[in-house]
């Protein structure tokens, strides 16, 4: 696909991105929020199922006939191939910061092809932000009134404090081992995919995740991140793939640039 196709695709996946995340504000302005909870004892609202309502429904309209894999529909799972294009959505990514009412949750729309994040859209409807962006095309952020800023991510500085944003939710012993090895650093938290997208936008320079993720969680942003200009690898350097036969992540480490990250 030509960076011409994909940047043609930008206004109908920012639509497609802003009427899900109105059908989440309804949700979260009127609840009440109906929970359930997954097999792996992880919560689902009624805002997780509008949204895939919203975007799968988004994503058909456009005819592309590209398969729509979603969190939200375990039997689209098997629409996950390497060697072909699909739709990768995490409808309501942060449903614990959602339910916890802080704002910090997204919307997640990834396109992948030959098991890369090649287009990412990520929309924070609380905080009134859109990022999007891929490695050939550069990376956006958009504020509530509709105005598109480029963002790229910062340059890395050896004489500051290295900034490591961390999840809210998951702060564990070996990221704060982790972090211990960065030496002087400050760190900042923040939920669901926005902390690749404050990488992206220079605000932070580090982000360690040594929890499980599922693809859903991380494509989007990936996308977004690498088209800022920095990288998510796993823990031997390698960028994260898309496609696997296990959707499960491997530990990763997202960053400005491969030198912030310490070597062994």
């Amino acid at each position: 696909m030509r960076q011409q196709d994909m940047m043609e695709l930008v206004p109908e996946l920012i639509r497609t991105a802003h009427a899900a995340a109105a059908r989440i504000m309804e949700v979260y302005d009127n609840g009440p929020v109906l929970t359930q909870w997954k097999a792996d004892e992880s919560p689902v609202t009624q805002a997780d199922l509008v949204s895939h309502n919203s975007l799968v429904n988004s994503l058909s309209d456009l005819k592309l006939g590209w398969p729509v894999v979603s969190e939200e529909d375990e039997s689209s799972l098997a629409q996950r191939r390497p060697d072909q294009c699909f739709w990768l959505l995490d409808p309501l990514d942060g449903t614990k910061e959602f339910l916890g009412r802080n704002g910090e949750f997204t919307v997640n729309i990834a396109l992948i092809k030959d098991g890369r994040p090649v287009l990412g859209v990520v929309g924070a409807p609380a905080l009134g932000r859109l990022y999007w962006g891929g490695q050939a095309m550069g990376a956006w952020r958009m504020d509530a009134r509709g105005a598109a800023v480029p963002i790229q991510v910062a340059r890395l500085q050896v004489a500051k404090p290295v900034r490591v944003v961390a999840s809210r939710s998951h702060m564990d012993a070996a990221t704060q081992a982790f972090i211990g090895r960065l030496g002087d650093a400050n760190v900042v938290q923040a939920g669901s995919s926005l902390k690749f997208c404050l990488l992206a936008e220079g605000l932070a320079d580090i982000y360690p995740r040594f929890g499980p993720t599922c693809e859903w969680d991380t494509a989007a942003a990936q996308a977004v991140l690498e088209g800022a200009g920095g990288v998510v690898v796993d823990l031997g350097c390698v960028p994260l793939s898309y496609g696997k036969p296990e959707v499960l992540n491997p530990f990763f480490v997202a960053a400005c640039a491969m030198d912030a990250i310490p070597r062994d």
